[in-house]
């Protein structure tokens, strides 16, 4: 693949273009070069470029993605967490920001792959399954959410299937059609799951995280994002609902309580779901990380006391259709 992020090249190929090594160090210091990693650099306008542009929140991701194709010298693509930070999906943890990774050919010896901080994926990537993302090779988006949903756990996958079908940067056909045409991948059945399980009304990680574990811990599955009401009037929209127990699970994020006001807000609509008959159970990021079995707990309890009587307030769906 010829599609390079322009002007990105090794200190072997300025040479081989004619520049000198003082020349090149001169360029370096003048801000005419920009150094993207040991040996690899890209002129300063093209960095600008890229970090300036409109909606491109992973600039960083983007460059150094470049920067390792260029390094590697062969017909790779960025891949797996690398694309998927560039794409924005809902990857979890941040331990391996740090490496970038991509995919090659089998077959494909011309890349070095002992290159510090790059790890090497080695299969095949039919023509439409790569693509062009601002001059830099990548996976696309459904190969992306595939290749992730084989090699993370399970809710993890949910989270990365999620998020892309939340963005409707693909569709659970474009995901199947993926699937369907590399049968023979390890963790595929994981991916088949994963895509199943999906759900593009999940609209962040912690609340596909939260679905994953329900769904591990045999819990019904909740619907998701309903408009619950009392007595004719809306008094809000709930995470998670499970009518046949008059409960809610609400997944509590940080900006739910960064105010005084906010945090007001929220214990008075709780005050009112449980007038109305529901129970409520909260949960934060680290109880659904660190203990799922105690959320799932506390929901269980509230099953045992939510049953019966019916809640007085009907629930009303959103208006946005829940998937592809």
């Amino acid at each position: 693949m010829e599609d390079r992020l322009k002007g990105v090249q090794t200190t072997a190929q300025l040479l081989a273009g004619g520049l000198s090594a003082r020349q090149i160090r001169r360029l370096i210091r003048d801000g005419t070069l920009r150094r993207l990693r040991h040996g690899v650099y890209a002129p300063a306008a093209t960095v600008t470029s890229v970090v300036r542009a409109p909606r491109e929140t992973n600039a960083e991701q983007l460059l150094q993605l470049a920067a390792a194709l260029a390094a590697t010298g062969s017909q790779s693509v960025g891949s797996h967490r690398s694309a998927g930070r560039v794409y924005g999906l809902g990857l979890v943890g941040r331990d391996r920001e740090q490496i970038t990774e991509i995919t090659r050919a089998p077959g494909d010896r011309s890349g070095h792959t002992a290159r510090l901080g790059v790890l090497v994926h080695v299969a095949r990537l039919p023509p439409d399954h790569v693509v062009s993302y601002r001059g830099v090779p990548l996976t696309s988006v459904p190969r992306t959410v595939i290749d992730l949903a084989r090699v993370l756990p399970f809710g993890e996958g949910v989270a990365v299937a999620d998020s892309a079908l939340y963005a409707r940067l693909t569709s659970k056909a474009e995901l199947s059609a993926v699937i369907a045409g590399c049968s023979r991948w390890p963790g595929l059945q994981r991916a088949r799951e994963v895509t199943a399980f999906s759900d593009a009304r999940s609209e962040s990680v912690l609340e596909s995280l939260s679905r994953a574990a329900f769904h591990q811990a045999g819990l019904p599955p909740p619907d998701l994002q309903v408009q619950v009401g009392d007595d004719g009037e809306i008094i809000g929209r709930v995470d998670f609902l499970w009518r046949r127990y008059n409960t809610i699970g609400e997944a509590d994020g940080a900006a739910k309580y960064q105010t005084p006001a906010r945090a007001r807000t929220q214990l008075e609509r709780d005050a009112r779901l449980r007038a109305a008959g529901y129970e409520v159970v909260h949960f934060t990021w680290p109880q659904i990380t660190r203990a799922p079995a105690q959320v799932v707990d506390e929901i269980r309890v509230a099953f045992s006391r939510g049953g019966s009587p019916a809640p007085r307030g009907r629930p009303r769906l959103p208006g946005r259709p829940g998937g592809p």
